[in-house]
């Protein structure tokens, strides 16, 4: 994981109101899709930079793609932040 990449996907609205829906549990594209106004392919480009940054795992189930919140990557992203700070003077 590179700590650029995790604060790079958190840094979109977006992809923060994502992560905020996948913390009740895994939803479909198409759930996921429902909470926002903006086209599937907009929505593409959100749900790949999530799991580019390992923010998200994703079950083909069937026709329909799955995502899963990753939690451990950004409690690892976090704590990488703030080892980062803890080490200046």
């Amino acid at each position: 994981m590179r700590i650029n990449t995790v604060f790079e996907a958190l840094s979109h609205p977006v992809r923060r109101q994502i992560l905020t829906l996948l913390k009740s549990g895994p939803k479909s594209a198409g759930e996921l899709a429902g909470h926002f106004d903006l086209t599937k392919p907009t929505l593409s480009v959100h749900f790949n930079k999530l799991r580019d940054a390992e923010l998200v795992a994703v079950e083909r189930r069937g026709t329909s793609l799955i995502y899963h919140l990753n939690m451990s990557i950004l409690e690892e992203a976090l704590g990488g932040l703030l080892g980062k700070k803890d080490q200046r003077p």
